[in-house]
């Protein structure tokens, strides 16, 4: 018997330093959001940085903020995740104590989730170090997705049907695509 345990119930914060919040997609169902259900803070001047971990096939998200004026430039991200995505949110030096919100959108406008950002004062004495801009776009890193590389698979068994006409090679190109499309459908609950 196989006890699923959220992943966002256990990691929902790596570290009160860096910031850093674990945002789970596809975990649950297909177009499923898991924020952070604990508090979330940043001090004014520092950095919120979401780490997006999908476990299902690559997806859309929007995420935006409609009342986070006074505290970031932050206002709307389109992104597509094939497996992890870091994504920054600085934070001006100088705003005030007090909240805003982040929501996150998958499936067209389908599935919402959002999550409280409260932003406290920063503190007092100067940092020495100089806070590093984020890069203007998240850089996507991960590995091909497998359904990707089974369609390469069965595009080449294919292409070589075509051309040798041995119809073993027709056959097992779409039973690659098949085996690739099951694969990717239940890989949700690993």
């Amino acid at each position: 018997m196989l006890f699923v345990l959220s992943v966002a119930a256990v990691v929902q914060r790596q570290g009160a330093h860096d910031n850093v919040y674990g945002v789970f997609l596809n975990r649950s169902g297909i177009n499923s959001i898991e924020v952070p259900k604990g508090q979330v803070q940043v001090e004014s001047g520092g950095i919120i940085r979401l780490k997006f971990l999908n476990r299902g096939s690559p997806i859309h998200i929007t995420v935006t903020s409609s009342n986070a004026g006074t505290y970031t430039s932050f206002f709307h991200e389109n992104l597509y995740i094939v497996d992890e995505t870091h994504f920054s949110i600085p934070i001006y030096p100088d705003c005030h104590e007090g909240f805003f919100d982040i929501e996150i959108i998958t499936g067209y406008g389908v599935m919402r989730a959002a999550f409280r950002v409260d932003v406290t004062p920063g503190s007092l004495h100067p940092s020495s170090e100089k806070i590093r801009e984020p890069p203007l776009q998240p850089i996507a890193r991960g590995r091909p997705h497998p359904l990707m590389v089974m369609m390469g698979i069965a595009l080449i068994l294919y292409s070589a049907w075509l051309y040798l006409k041995i119809d073993l090679l027709n056959t097992a190109s779409f039973v690659t695509l098949i085996i690739g499309a099951v694969y990717t459908w239940y890989r949700q609950s690993f």
